[in-house]
């Protein structure tokens, strides 16, 4: 397949593999985004109207305008 490479081992089995991001760079892109869901999946969560008021204390603290 053109961009994709084949690392290997001794006894010739494939250990890792390396694309080119010029020819799949977007596919890649969905790739690790899907890689990073997944990873963070237990993560706790945060409600988006307390992350909001968050936001809006910590702009207000810098003397910005809160939008």
């Amino acid at each position: 397949m053109k961009g994709i490479q084949f690392v290997t081992d001794d006894e010739g089995k494939r250990t890792a593999v390396l694309i080119s991001l010029e020819e799949w760079g977007d596919l890649w892109e969905d790739f690790y985004d899907v890689l990073v869901s997944e990873s963070r999946k237990e993560e706790s969560t945060v409600p988006w109207e307390e992350l909001k008021l968050e936001m809006e204390h910590a702009e207000k603290g810098r003397g910005g305008v809160p939008r």
